[in-house]
């Protein structure tokens, strides 16, 4: 329940503005609001980016300043009040007007509590993504990096090694698990002062999905994915028992290649990683992206890249000021997996303000949601393991026999890896939605249980630790994985639309990009020129003629 000096703030502040709501006009109101947010924006953009690139003390420090800042203007219920006002009983003709009123009212909705308690969240949050960034697992005296413990997991056949390996990865859940739940229970008594039912609706009522839709959606991938994902992992699992010598019965989840199960299993032969060994990732991608049409040399020349003590273990993309300051937080090293990252936090970069054109008002220069930039980045990112773009990019093999080997080898990883992320999101969606709805609740039998209905992975013999809160994301990303899934959807129907419409109505499976400027000029009409002038939704029909839908995903994992 909200505090009695908040209701009576609510009270006086409806009796103010109930016979003056129209004192200033929408386009005033708006104006004055992104005069006062863009400079804090960029502070605290500025403060995340030293955080996340020092890991100092003083560097978080700042960044919760900064985000304190932000958040109460945020939350200012003077200018809220009045912009609600403003939304219900002004006539605004003007659609892109009307559509930066929306977008703020959604970014200020959530920050009307408390705020004290938007204060207390912050700090809780930044405090456990501090702990994430400095955790480094350990075996005994041996301190793993993050590229440490996928290697093990990806090479090794000691069975102990990989389980005393992973078991460690899984650490820091057990060090943030009291925060994260303490966390869990601000954030729903936020989303109930708004009046929701937890905090897990509120988000995906600020984020414009429908949570019926949404689940919906994700039944429906459910059932068409569930017996493909069954026949492919069958197959991953054979080779995974052999190469560990154990029966498949056997399995659990330190066998595969990745701590969560969200990427596929490179069991097929083929050594994608030694085909970008000798490569400079970092150079593919400033080839690939000039000659996309949508060169990013700016980016990386700002950019932090490769690992550094203190530094987050992560990769993203981060628009600093919506005017043009673009950069990509990553730690390369040269891989099939570091490419793909590259090309897909690049995908990010140029779906920004980079491209975003500066008529484009301030608070609609940005993606039109977060699943159509996520999309972008995937459906670039797919292309580390496509064998015509190998080809093309001069990374492939010079033995043709070899190289189709690795082709068809790379083409079956990557349909998997649809498969298998399309699997992993239906455990966080889920995950995330009995968290919120029932926290006091075993959460690790929950996360577990999910694992094996989705996944199929058997849960560890005898375990009972927080390994669900191991997963950075369910901390600084809360409610957001089911946007990765839809901009896989995203990615499929816009590859499919750009063979289409750009490439002469070629084969999706044989459009590449390479040295394809008219890629570039179409997204940057179709998908980057409106900002977030268009909800999710109608982009996607702007840019492929259809609503988002499954129609192409599924062409996209077919044998």
């Amino acid at each position: 329940m909200a505090s009695a000096s908040r209701v009576l703030t609510v009270i006086v502040l409806a009796l103010t503005f109930a016979g003056n709501a129209l004192a200033q006009g929408p386009k005033e109101l708006v104006e004055d609001f992104v005069k006062k947010l863009k400079p804090l924006e960029k502070e605290g953009n500025l403060a995340w980016w030293v955080a996340s690139t020092t890991g100092e003390d003083e560097a978080f420090q700042k960044k919760t300043e900064s985000q304190n800042r932000i958040d109460a203007l945020l939350a200012d219920p003077a200018v809220f009040q009045q912009l609600k006002n403003l939304r219900e009983r002004a006539r605004i003709s003007d659609p892109i007007l009307r559509r930066q009123m929306d977008v703020l009212y959604l970014q200020m909705l959530e920050k009307q509590v408390d705020p004290l308690l938007l204060r207390e969240m912050n700090a809780l949050s930044n405090s456990i993504e501090k702990a994430f960034n400095v955790y480094r697992p350990k075996v005994g005296d041996e301190e793993l990096s993050s590229n440490a413990v996928r290697n093990v997991l990806l090479k090794s056949d000691s069975s102990e090694r990989r389980q005393a390996v992973w078991e460690a990865s899984k650490g820091v859940g057990a060090a943030v698990e009291k925060d994260l739940l303490k966390l869990v229970k601000l954030r729903n008594e936020s989303a109930r002062q708004l009046g929701f039912a937890n905090y897990h609706h509120m988000k995906l009522f600020v984020s414009e999905h429908d949570p019926k839709e949404l689940l919906k959606l994700f039944d429906e991938l459910d059932e068409l994915t569930r017996e493909p994902f069954r026949l492919a992992k069958a197959e991953i699992d054979e080779k995974l028992a052999a190469h560990c010598g154990v029966k498949v019965e056997d399995l659990r989840p330190w066998h595969y290649h990745d701590p969560f199960f969200q990427d596929s299993p490179a069991v097929f032969g083929a050594d994608l990683d030694a085909i970008y060994k000798t490569q400079d990732v970092i150079k593919l991608c400033r080839v690939f992206y000039r000659g996309v049409g949508l060169p990013a040399d700016d980016v990386l020349d700002r950019s932090s890249l490769f690992e550094q003590p203190g530094k987050s273990p992560h990769a993203f993309c981060t628009d600093i000021d919506r005017d043009g300051d673009v950069r990509v937080l990553a730690n390369v090293v040269p891989s099939e997996r570091w490419m793909e990252t590259m090309l897909h936090e690049l995908g990010h970069a140029v779906y920004s303000s980079k491209n975003i054109p500066d008529t484009v008002p301030y608070l609609l220069r940005d993606a039109s949601h977060i699943l159509t930039t996520e999309g972008i980045a995937m459906m670039f990112g797919r292309l580390s393991k496509n064998g015509r773009w190998q080809s093309a990019m001069g990374v492939a093999s010079k033995d043709t026999a070899e190289h189709a080997k690795v082709s068809i080898d790379a083409a079956r990883v990557l349909r998997n890896q649809l498969l298998i992320f399309s699997r992993w999101c239906q455990v966080m969606l889920r995950f995330e939605q009995g968290l919120y709805e029932k926290p006091e609740q075993d959460l690790n039998k929950l996360w577990w249980d999910l694992v094996e209905k989705y996944q199929m992975v058997h849960r560890p013999d005898g375990r009972n630790a927080p390994d669900y809160a191991s997963k950075i994301h369910i901390v600084v990303a809360p409610v957001y994985y089911h946007n990765y899934m839809m901009g896989e959807l995203f990615a499929s129907q816009l590859h499919h639309a750009i063979a289409r419409d750009v490439a002469g109505g070629a084969d999706p499976r044989e459009v590449t990009y390479i040295n394809s400027p008219k890629v570039g000029a179409f997204l940057k009409e179709k998908v980057f020129a409106p900002g977030r002038t268009k909800n999710w939704n109608d982009l996607t029909e702007f840019a492929t003629g259809e609503k988002l839908n499954a129609k192409a995903f599924a062409e996209d994992f077919r044998p």
